[in-house]
């Protein structure tokens, strides 16, 4: 078992180096909180510059991948589970905020993820 979870956590970690671009209608922040047992996802506005960089709407700054950046969402979205919570942002909300199906696979996958932290009461970490 331990080979085959090796193995699983090889090809995530070699996928999650490729190239992705950025979804023009925005980003998520994926966190848990834990006593209230919810997966939280922040909602931030974004656009995407002529270098394909994520830039704030209001300032036009680059917004980093790593370190602190301070913004304020638009929006926290909130749910038991993963199901619940893609079901809120991808069904209910009009228009959806998400525009791209890889931004929306990779959503589907990370709160999957963030459930099962949950449930375990491991880390959660976004990818």
């Amino acid at each position: 078992m331990t080979q085959i979870l090796e193995k699983i956590s090889s090809i995530d970690n070699e996928l999650s180096k490729r190239f992705i671009a950025l979804d023009p209608g925005g980003y998520f922040i994926i966190y848990l909180e834990r006593e209230d047992k919810l997966i939280c996802a922040e909602y931030f506005t974004n656009v995407i510059n002529e270098q394909g960089l994520a830039a704030d709407p209001e300032t036009g700054e680059i917004i980093a991948c790593e370190g602190e950046v301070e913004r304020t969402f638009e929006k926290v979205y909130k749910g038991r589970t993963a199901k619940e919570l893609c079901v809120k942002i991808f069904e209910e909300i009009k228009p959806c905020p998400v525009t791209m199906l890889d931004h929306a696979a990779y959503l589907g996958r990370e709160f999957i993820r963030a459930e099962i932290a949950l449930i375990n009461g491991t880390d959660y970490i976004q990818d």
